[in-house]
């Protein structure tokens, strides 16, 4: 994996664990009204960093676009 590679996907994974833990954390305020503490915000982040993980991992390595032109390609 080459230097670039590397850095885009740290960038998307680290946007995608600081949206994935803003959503949990607005999903946990609206539908429980419990108190966001530092052990909410902790136990979120475990929960959200493996799912980007995993979700950077297939996103990386799939191409979408070449994927739908196969699906929808008109003969």
């Amino acid at each position: 994996m080459n230097l670039k590679r590397l850095e885009v996907f740290l960038e998307f994974l680290i946007f995608g664990i600081i949206i994935g833990i803003t959503e949990d954390l607005i999903a946990i305020k609206v539908v429980t009204n419990e108190l966001i503490t530092w052990e909410v915000v902790g136990i979120v982040f475990l929960i959200a960093f493996p799912f980007a993980v995993i979700g950077e991992i297939f996103v990386d390595r799939i191409d979408f676009v070449e994927l739908f032109r196969k699906i929808f390609r008109v003969r």
